[in-house]
């Protein structure tokens, strides 16, 4: 229901950039609190990208120097441990791959949603409760992660079928995460509820999508820490959108009932 109090929502590309400008001005040290910690939570994740072959003590070099200066033996000898390092290297890939698969399935999704419906409680001027971040842990999880899971493949699946169904799919799933959260909905209904939310509104979707390029590019253009204003931007404008898109859709059906 709306008050005086309530910010002027309207689904439109300028009109969310706007009030999720005002959203993030008005609820800064909270929201940038938010955007901290996703970021450290994720920063596992980062880690094994960090894992490099070249990092090991490797001596192929040698190896190949010493075949005439050496003795077989001796040449032999450094070949067999570059290939114990190796195997070794790749059973270290192999875990750690694992590890990052499984933090990326069911872990961090957890983590993004709540942060994600944290936004949305902003741009409700409600008292954004950062008990979201970890919440889904306890009480929407099954949930949480087949929603994700859903999402991933159903837009990986797009984009094998030349890209542009990939970026259709992707835009009219936007909301998803915010649906799961708010409306407790299990994944196909979050997926079909999302859809429908958004029929309409995929070409704004996509263009808010493209310009948050560039706004990234610009904050770390800005000595790098205006990437944090302006990720808490994005979010705050993306959840601008759902909510004015929530209210135009449901409100029909409230003049409705009434």
């Amino acid at each position: 229901m709306e008050t005086n109090n309530d910010y002027r929502l309207a689904p439109g590309f300028g009109n969310s950039f706007s009030t999720g400008w005002r959203v993030m001005t008005d609820n800064f040290l909270r929201l940038f609190l938010v955007i901290l910690i996703l970021a450290i939570v994720t920063g596992p994740f980062k880690m094994f990208h960090h894992f490099n072959i070249s990092d090991w003590p490797w001596n192929w070099g040698n190896a190949w120097g010493h075949h005439f200066s050496e003795s077989p033996l001796h040449w032999g000898n450094e070949w067999g441990q570059n290939l114990f390092r190796l195997g070794t290297f790749g059973i270290f890939a192999a875990f750690f791959g694992l590890l990052a698969m499984l933090y990326t399935f069911l872990v961090k999704p957890v983590f993004e949603y709540g942060g994600n419906f944290i936004f949305v409680q902003a741009v409700r001027k409600v008292k954004p409760d950062f008990e979201y971040l970890i919440k889904g842990f306890m009480e929407n999880y099954l949930h949480i992660i087949l929603a994700n899971l859903l999402v991933f493949a159903l837009v990986v699946l797009g984009l094998f079928a030349l890209i542009i169904p990939g970026i259709i799919i992707g835009c009219r799933l936007a909301f998803v995460s915010y649906i799961i959260m708010d409306k407790k909905l299990d994944p196909i209904e979050a997926v079909e509820f999302s859809w429908k939310l958004t029929r309409g509104h995929g070409w704004q979707i996509f263009f808010m999508g493209f310009v948050s390029i560039f706004i990234v590019i610009f904050g770390l253009c800005m000595l790098i820490v205006g990437i944090f204003p302006a990720i808490m931007w994005i979010c705050s404008s993306f959840a601008s959108l759902y909510e004015s898109v929530l209210r135009e859709k449901e409100k029909p059906a409230e003049v409705a009932a009434a």
